[in-house]
């Protein structure tokens, strides 16, 4: 499942970030990287951005981005 498509207040962990370059550079530096828990806050009036809950803080991710990475809903 992608990041994009994962419902609100689900817990899920990452299993890949793709992505090529800048792009996927940037997401490692936001701290998603694999095996880390990440889950779905808010999400904005029109759809876009997500705000995730990502390592004890708040980011805000644009679906387009949220799309470059793989997660595992937890049990």
């Amino acid at each position: 499942m992608r990041l994009d498509s994962l419902p609100i207040g689900q817990d899920a962990v990452i299993t890949a970030v793709g992505g090529q370059g800048a792009l996927r550079c940037r997401l490692l530096d936001m701290g998603l990287i694999p095996k880390t828990t990440v889950r779905i806050d808010k999400i904005a009036p029109l759809g876009d951005p997500l705000e995730l809950q990502v390592r004890g803080y708040a980011l805000s991710l644009r679906k387009e981005d949220a799309r470059n990475i793989e997660v595992e809903v937890r049990p």
